[in-house]
């Protein structure tokens, strides 16, 4: 049986690509037991690689603010509604692991509005859906509302980059057909 392909575009071989990429990969690799397909996908224009993972990484690894949980909860919402299958299960995984709660992912996807999450996450998610679907509509309002709920400024705009970024980035998967590693389905359920 042949194995499906992860991307739509070709695959470069490990041994091909550019060293400070390669030397990323092996680290995710030691890390998490398997490369993320993502990795191997983007892998095939190295520049954008590389811009891709800084922007990532300046949003999702950050200090402080929103939690690192509240980040993925973002981002499993967002990609639901863009209908992104790779980003809902390789951040739903991601989300499980660092919210320690099997459930949530599973909620988050299938309807935030009804997930076990608080007020002030259903405000955030509230806002990083309207950012991600209808930003056009975006004004002064919908600060004011997370304000309420203690986000500061430098968090609504967390908010909003990280909904817009993956905006992207689910139309990056979407387009080149990305699946997700089958590793991803299991992590943090038990």
């Amino acid at each position: 049986m042949a194995q499906t392909p992860i991307s739509r575009y070709p695959v470069p071989e490990l041994d091909a690509i550019p060293e400070d990429i390669r030397t990323r990969i092996l680290k995710v690799q030691e890390k998490s037991g398997f490369i993320p397909n993502v990795f191997l996908m983007l892998a095939y224009r190295p520049d954008e690689f590389r811009a891709f993972m800084a922007y990532h990484d300046a949003l999702m690894d950050k200090e402080g603010g929103i939690t690192p949980a509240e980040r993925e909860m973002i981002v499993v919402a967002t990609s639901a509604a863009n209908q992104c299958q790779y980003c809902i299960i390789a951040h739903g995984a991601i989300l499980r692991i660092r919210a320690k709660n099997p459930l949530i992912a599973d909620q988050v996807a299938g309807n935030y509005r009804k997930a076990d999450i608080t007020p002030r996450q259903r405000a955030m998610l509230d806002f990083a859906m309207k950012v991600s679907q209808q930003a056009q509509t975006v004004d002064e309002a919908d600060s004011v509302v997370l304000r309420e709920h203690g986000f500061s400024d430098d968090e609504i705009w967390d908010i909003a980059a990280i909904a817009a970024f993956f905006g992207m980035s689910n139309r990056l998967a979407n387009f080149t057909g990305l699946r997700p590693n089958d590793e991803f389905y299991t992590l943090g359920r038990s």
